[in-house]
């Protein structure tokens, strides 16, 4: 199992082994669990708020493509055996096929054009990495708000009031949170090289 060497996470782990690279996903795997579990109810809404799309930020972007890929994969099998990684400490292909299933294929999507923009070394600056943030962000939104309409048969103003407006808010702030945290790491690990 090998992964191209363009990442944060090959800049900090540059030389890794299978044992290495199945750790990190594992570990990446439950840093998305956690997450998920800061979940808040969003009154009339199927959707909750959760720390998910932090995760999905950060992993995409210092894993890299293939690796984040690989973790989100891990994350999404692992919920659907039966662990309870998923907000409020749910699992089950239902999560999946569900109202929430598109926002989770949608994080998995966005995890892949994430690490691509980051071999471009988008997430290194805060004026590239922020827009990178906010795209990925709009590919969660696009699936999951349109799934949400296919799923649940309501019309467009109800999936977009029940899908994103609620989300708008701590979404701003994630893409805040990520978009600043990951230059500063790279300024840090790009200092260390010198």
């Amino acid at each position: 199992m090998t992964f191209p060497a363009n990442s944060l996470r090959a800049s900090v782990v540059p030389k890794s082994s299978a044992l290495t690279n199945a750790s990190l996903i594992v570990g990446g795997a439950i840093f998305l669990s956690a997450l998920a579990q800061i979940a808040i109810p969003v009154p009339g809404s199927p959707v909750p708020v959760t720390g998910q799309t932090l995760g999905v930020l950060l992993i995409g972007t210092s894993y890299g493509a293939g690796m984040g890929v690989a973790t989100y994969l891990f994350y999404l099998l692992a919920g659907i055996a039966g662990a309870p990684v998923f907000a409020g400490a749910s699992h089950g292909l239902e999560k999946i096929t569900g109202a929430t299933g598109g926002y989770l294929i949608g994080m998995m999507v966005a995890t892949y054009f994430l690490g691509i923009l980051a071999k471009r070394h988008l997430d290194q600056k805060f004026l590239t990495a922020l827009p990178a943030m906010l795209f990925a962000n709009a590919i969660i939104f696009l699936f999951g708000v349109s799934w949400l309409h296919y799923f649940t048969g309501k019309d467009w103003a109800w999936s977009i009031n029940a899908g994103f407006t609620p989300f708008i808010i701590g979404e701003i702030l994630k893409i805040a949170i990520a978009g600043t945290s990951l230059p500063i790491l790279w300024r840090i690990v790009n200092a260390k090289k010198k």
